[in-house]
Formats: structure tokens, sequence, C-alpha cells
């Protein structure tokens, strides 16, 4: 896979601890011309499915490669547009698939994609999975949890703190193949700087570690060494659930 000057990239999923297979899928992409990655520039994803082991893995491969599919193929430039309408796709692919598979019915997934342009950041999330930005020494979380105990926090009833260690946090409120309609949460372009670093990841992750310990980490170690050691930190605290990590770092193009 050919990745262009101006990021470094790693990718990492494991089964975790405890689970018989992984549900989770991540896909990163770039247009192989550089007059078409010019106009639509790179894509990440990482999707969570639910809904048993065949269930999960089939609405998570489902997402990474409607939204993929949407972004490559489409005329379209509009990044922030294309990701909106991929994440529709997949919701519709997703239910589709259920309806032809009775069985699976329940079937869903997380997904957080994200688009960069330069240094020009566009997003789509639904669910639990998240997108941090790292800049020097500080972390923020760009995407919020679409959860039960999400709610909590926006309406005041608990703490951001106490959510991250609540035990129905990871109640989800929204997913790709649930309910009738998805809406996924986007925001106006985010402008990046060089040094930036993006962690996208599953709640397998996040759960188990801290902001504190995912920033430090990405501060001190290159994309690859870093997903190695955000994952084992993981399994090491039991790791439950399937892991997935991408770390992009922005470099000088």
């Amino acid at each position: 896979m050919r990745i262009r000057p101006g990021v470094e990239l790693a990718s990492l999923s494991d089964i975790g601890c405890q689970r018989e297979n992984n549900e989770d899928q991540y896909a990163y992409w770039e247009p192989s011309t550089d007059e078409e990655f010019a106009r639509k520039g790179r894509l990440a994803i990482v999707a969570d499915g639910m809904g048993g082991h065949e269930g999960g893995q089939e609405a998570s491969r489902i997402a990474v490669e409607s939204i993929q599919e949407v972004f490559a193929n489409a005329p379209d430039n509009d990044a922030q547009s294309l990701l909106s309408v991929g994440f529709q796709v997949a919701h519709e692919r997703i239910l589709k698939y259920a309806a032809i598979h009775p069985e699976l019915q329940g079937m869903g997934t997380t997904a957080t994609a994200i688009a960069l342009q330069g240094n020009v950041l566009y997003y789509a999330h639904v669910g639990d999975s998240r997108l941090y930005l790292v800049r020097g020494t500080n972390i923020s979380r760009i995407t919020h949890d679409h959860s039960y105990v999400g709610r909590l926090v926006e309406n005041g009833l608990i703490s951001a703190e106490e959510a991250e260690t609540h035990p129905q946090r990871h109640i989800l409120t929204a997913a790709l193949g649930a309910g009738a309609e998805v809406w996924p949460e986007t925001s106006p372009p985010i402008q990046l700087q060089e040094g930036d670093v993006l962690v996208l990841c599953t709640d397998g992750l996040w759960s188990l570690l801290s902001e504190n310990d995912i920033r430090t980490v990405v501060a001190r170690s290159e994309p690859a060494e870093a997903c190695r050691a955000l994952i084992q930190m993981t399994k090491d605290r039991g790791a439950p659930d399937n892991i997935t990590v991408q770390v992009l770092r922005l470099s000088a193009v």
C-alpha cells in the first residue's frame, strides 16, 4: 500500500484476551493517482461490529467496505459529504443484509472515519469508537460517544471522568444497522498542524486506557511502536474485547 509523504501511519488489530474472533475492522486508503489524491486526500476508518460473532464481523466489514467504496468512486471532492453518504450507504446495506439473513437480526457496528486533505481534517462518526487528537503534551477527544452514558454526561447527570468507568458505558444509542435512520456526527473542518497525531480506536482500547495513557505512548513513540505498545498495555489489563487502533502523525510533505 502506497502512503504518500505527509503522514506516518500504523494500524493494528488484536482479538484481545477473551474473545474467540475479531469483530473489528479497519482500513486506510489513498487514490492511485496524484491528481485524484490532490482532490480527495486520505481516508482512514475503524469499525467495531456487534450482534454475535458472524453478525458483528459482517456488519463491520460491510461498513468499512461501503464507506471506502463511496469515498473512492464518487466524482465529488467534498470529503465531508462523501463521508456522510458513505455512512448512509453502509447503514442501508447492513439493514438489507440482516433482512436477507434473519439469523443475524441485531447486527450492527460502530464506525469512525476520517478524511485528510492536506492538513485539514474531516470526520464522520457513529457509536463509541473514538477519534483523539494529540498535539504536543495535550490530548483531546474529537468524537462524542453515542451511548447511554454519553447522554448522561451531556445532560449533566454524571461527569466525563465518571463516564469512563461507568458499568453501562458500552450501551450504544446509535450504530450503523440499528434503527430506521442514522445521523452520523460531523463537524466543520479542523485545521491540523505538523506533528499532530490522530488516534482512531475501538472501545476495546479506550475502555482500559486513560487519555493520559494514550497521550504518553503516542507522544514518545513512532506510530508503529505506539500501536504495539497501546495494544500490549490493553492486553496486560485483561482485554476482554477486540482491540483496534490506527495512529497517523502529520509530517512535513
